[in-house]
């Protein structure tokens, strides 16, 4: 097929697809697919191999945003049965990203729900960062804690971190319609203010909200420009209790259409599957790798993934290998530009250079798909909030499914961080 020639050859020389064939990539047909896969499997094959990159997320702060993000369980107004609790210890999160440390994760996600955080706390989550790096000093740390102010990100440098990840999620076009608390303006302006403090940007999106094939090049292209250095592609859950709940309009074919245009218009960077992978690729997971480099291992924000082993085994049996720590992630022409750490920089599938923008999702599997990707749906909650969340915590654990709650695609997390049982990982 020409089309998919084209965007090969471009993907192995780093240059941008134009917007029509990135749409065409969306537009191929069942029986083109595995033409599809093939073409990206070669892209991410050049620039990462047959190496999987593993994240684990930590929720440091779950429930009770004040922001309207219609897609996330943590919303204001959300009826969803999730887990709710304010900041977890240094060392309960500690000993929670042991967990995904262990199970073989090079980056740990920390996530807390909110608008944004306040300097108070940064000062906790440079304590976390402080004991998570103490009991493992090669680990990579992604924060995703919202919208970010003043000098927060370069206090976030200091403490440790190497990564924030704040997600675009949609286009600038259709923002509004899925949140009217803050701005897609105010998104990009954090992920610049991330990118310009030296954190590695994580921004990404989340499909399956109703949104064209359009909205989706759109936002994908705007990560290109911010160069981003991973872009987490989340699949939306429809929880119950959220606006988007009857939002079932994804199949494993139009995940991996998605996946394979995100490779080809940044071929070079990190390309993550996050949140919604075992609800939506199901059993075509193991396609996902041939054009992502990276998942996350475990359960994800507020809903349980596959078991950390399936995860290992997936990929073992794929023919691909999990990333060791002492293994640089993005290319050398990207990570050679950065200051250090975890190999930030360059363009997004550019000739090189800094850029000027951008986890993850991961600031929220970002936000997250009202899941994982990382992250929140931003904003600072009020004090009665978080009393009320310290108060409810052992409750909300306890809490029961609706009945009409999809269960089998859909299976609130009750384990991990902030509970009494193991995690998954």
């Amino acid at each position: 097929m020409d089309l998919l020639d084209t965007l090969t050859a471009k993907g192995l020389r780093r240059e941008t697809p134009t917007r029509e064939e990135a749409l065409a990539v969306l537009a191929t047909t069942d029986d083109e697919l595995l033409d599809v896969v093939a073409a990206a499997g070669r892209v991410r094959r050049q620039w990462f191999g047959r190496r999987v990159k593993l994240n684990y997320l930590v929720n440091l702060k779950s429930g009770l945003c004040p922001e309207d993000c219609s897609y996330c369980s943590q919303r204001l107004g959300s009826t969803a049965g999730i887990l709710k609790y304010t900041w977890l210890k240094p060392e309960q999160a500690a000993e929670a990203a042991a967990a995904g440390l262990a199970g073989g994760a090079k980056r740990v996600c920390l996530v807390a729900s909110g608008r944004g955080p306040t300097d108070r706390d940064i000062e906790r989550v440079a304590d976390t960062i402080a004991a998570i790096k103490d009991a493992n000093e090669a680990v990579e740390v992604c924060a995703c804690l919202g919208l970010l102010s003043g000098n927060q990100a370069e206090r976030l440098k200091a403490a440790g971190a190497d990564a924030y990840n704040h997600n675009l999620n949609t286009s600038e076009a259709t923002y509004g319609d899925i949140t009217s608390t803050h701005t897609y303006a105010d998104r990009v302006d954090t992920v610049n203010k991330a990118h310009g403090a030296g954190l590695s940007a994580c921004s990404g999106l989340i499909a399956g909200m109703g949104e064209s094939d359009e909205d989706l090049v759109d936002v994908v292209f705007a990560l290109r420009e911010l160069d981003s250095d991973s872009v987490p592609v989340n699949f939306l859950i429809p929880f119950e209790g959220t606006p988007l709940a009857k939002e079932w309009n994804l199949t494993p074919q139009r995940c991996l259409r998605i996946l394979a245009m995100v490779r080809f218009v940044c071929p070079d960077v990190e390309v993550r599957i996050a949140g919604g992978r075992e609800v939506h690729l199901r059993s075509m997971q193991p396609l996902g790798l041939h054009i992502a480099n990276s998942i996350f291992l475990g359960d994800y924000l507020t809903s349980e993934g596959q078991a950390g082993q399936a995860d290992l085994d997936m990929i073992a049996d794929a023919g691909f290998e999990v990333e060791g720590a002492g293994q640089v992630t993005l290319p050398a022409h990207r990570s050679e530009v950065a200051a250090g750490g975890c190999g930030t920089g360059g363009g997004c599938g550019s000739a090189g250079g800094c850029g000027t923008g951008a986890d993850t999702g991961c600031g929220g599997h970002g936000e997250s798909a009202s899941a994982g990707g990382c992250g929140p749906c931003g904003s600072h909650e009020p004090a009665a909030a978080v009393a009320e969340a310290a108060a409810e915590g052992t409750e909300a654990a306890e809490a029961e499914l609706p009945e009409e709650v999809r269960s089998e695609l859909v299976k609130v997390r009750r384990r991990g961080a902030g509970t009494e049982l193991a995690p998954n990982a």
